[in-house]
């Protein structure tokens, strides 16, 4: 199976649109609002991939019993683990949170991500 689109090209019509949540996160500054759209689960449901897209706001994320990878397509946001330094991440910089993270994203300019989601 090959799985082929231009996750940046999508229109945001093209995505589910939903307020930040838990368990994925807890918003910190009021209702966020994100889209997106699932492109891959694996059969044993492991591993998921597509694209979200946020609006702006800050949130708390824990990585506990699910890790991810991403490829931001725009925008821009800060994050940081629990404990350590701010990270500025915008287009074309790729992040690992590996299960165990915990931290927040805050989100400076509407951001687009691919991402890659794997359960322990």
């Amino acid at each position: 199976m090959t799985i082929a689109y231009r996750a940046a090209d999508l229109d945001a019509n093209d995505l589910e649109e939903s307020l930040l949540a838990p368990p994925s996160a807890t918003p910190l500054s009021g209702d966020i609002t994100v889209r997106s759209r699932g492109e891959f689960v694996s059969e044993d449901g492991r591993i998921a991939s597509g694209t979200w897209e946020t609006e702006t706001g800050k949130s708390r994320w824990e990585f506990l019993t699910k890790g991810e990878i991403i490829y931001v397509l725009s925008g821009k946001m800060t994050v940081q683990r629990d404990g350590g330094d701010e990270v500025l991440l915008s287009a074309g910089d790729t992040a690992y949170f590996p299960i165990g993270w915990t931290g927040t994203w805050t989100v400076h300019e509407r951001l687009r991500k691919v991402f890659v989601v794997y359960n322990a």
